[in-house]
C-alpha cells in the first residue's frame, strides 16, 4: 500500500526532519536513510514503523541539523608539525638547519628551494587536530523518535484513506460475485431437466416407435444431477463472501487472510466450472473469476 508522511520540528537545538514513504509490496521491506553518526537509531526506527505497518516497501529518511554550530576544539598538532619541519630541513641541502616558513606575500616564498609559504604549509595533512564536542545521543534519540511518530501518524492516515477506497472497491466486486452465485443457484437445478429432455429426444430419434425405458432415463438423469450438483460450492462461496466482508471491517491486519480466502473462492469457482458444462453458466463462471482476479490484485495492497 502506498503512503507518505512528513514531520519536522526543532528540538534541543536541532532541526529534525523525518519522511516516511512506501510503495506496494506483498511483504514489509524497510530501508532507513540516516547519517552515519545516527546509525544507532536505525533499528528503533524500523521497530516503530513495524508497529503500524505489515506490508509495503518502505523508506524512512532522517535529517538532523544543529541550529547553532558548536565550537570545535582546533589545535596545532605539534608533533606532526615538528616532523614536517625536521624533514624539510633535512631535505634542504643548501641551508641545513636554517629552514623557515615565509609569509604568503614575501617575495622569497616563490621560486626558492627550501622555502614554503604559511598557507601551503597549513594544507599539509594532519597539521591541525579537530575535536568535535560529544553529542548527547539520548537527546538526539528522543527528538528523532518524537518527530518520527508524527511522520508515522501522517503516513498511516494516508494509507487509511487509500485503504477505505480499496475496501469500497472490494465490497462492490463481492456484490457482483454474490449476484453471479445467485444465477448459478437458479440455473444449475434446471440442467438436470434439460438433460433428461435431450436424452429422451435422442433415444426417441434412435429407437423410433420402440418403447423407451422411462426408468432408465430417470436413472441417467439422477446420475447426471449428482455429477453436476454445485450446491456445496455455492454455499461455501456465500460463506467466503460473508467472511471477507467481516474481515474488511476488522481493526487488525487482514491482508494475508484475505489472500488465502480469495484462493479458496477461486477453487470453488473452478469446481463449478468443471462440473457444469453449460454455456450460460460457463459465462457466469468466467465473470466470477474475472472479479476474483481483480480482488486478488487489490488485496496485495491491503494491510
Amino acid at each position: 500500500m502506498t503512503g507518505y508522511g512528513r514531520a519536522q520540528a526543532q528540538l534541543d537545538g536541532r532541526d529534525i526532519l523525518v519522511e516516511i514513504r512506501s510503495v506496494n509490496s506483498r511483504y514489509l521491506e524497510q530501508n532507513v536513510r540516516i547519517g552515519r553518526n545516527y546509525a544507532y537509531l536505525e533499528e528503533e526506527l524500523k521497530a516503530l514503523l513495524k508497529t503500524r505497518a505489515s506490508r509495503g516497501k518502505a523508506e524512512i529518511s532522517v535529517s538532523v541539523t544543529p541550529l547553532e554550530g558548536k565550537k570545535a576544539d582546533i589545535r596545532v598538532n605539534e608533533e606532526i608539525v615538528r616532523g614536517y619541519l625536521d624533514a624539510m630541513q633535512a631535505y634542504d641541502a643548501n641551508t641545513p638547519g636554517r629552514y623557515c616558513l615565509l609569509p604568503d606575500q614575501a617575495p622569497q616564498a616563490a621560486g626558492l628551494p627550501g622555502r614554503m609559504s604559511w598557507s601551503s604549509f597549513m594544507q599539509l595533512p594532519d597539521v591541525f587536530r579537530v575535536e568535535k564536542p560529544q553529542e548527547d545521543e539520548e537527546a538526539v534519540r528522543r527528538g528523532v523518535l518524537t518527530v518520527a511518530e508524527e511522520a508515522l501518524a501522517a503516513f498511516v492516515a494516508m494509507r487509511e484513506t487509500e485503504g477505505e477506497k480499496l475496501r469500497e472497491d472490494i465490497l462492490h466486486r463481492l456484490e457482483l460475485i454474490g449476484a453471479s452465485v445467485a444465477v448459478v443457484e437458479q440455473e444449475a437445478p434446471r440442467l438436470t431437466e434439460r438433460y433428461r429432455e435431450r436424452l429422451y429426444a435422442k433415444l426417441k430419434e434412435i429407437l423410433g416407435n420402440t418403447a423407451i425405458d422411462e426408468q432408465r432415463i430417470l436413472t441417467e438423469a439422477a446420475i447426471f444431477s449428482e455429477k453436476t450438483a454445485v450446491d456445496e460450492e455455492t454455499v461455501r462461496l456465500r460463506s467466503h463472501i460473508t467472511q471477507m466482508r467481516s474481515m474488511l471491517d476488522a481493526p487488525e491486519s487482514v491482508g494475508r487472510r484475505l489472500d488465502f480466502l480469495v484462493q479458496e473462492m477461486n477453487r470453488e469457482v473452478n469446481t463449478i466450472g468443471s462440473k457444469v458444462q453449460d454455456v450460460d453458466i460457463t459465462a457466469v463462471v468466467v465473470d466470477m473469476k474475472s472479479e476474483l482476479e481483480k480482488i486478488r490484485e487489490q488485496i496485495q495492497n491491503v494491510e
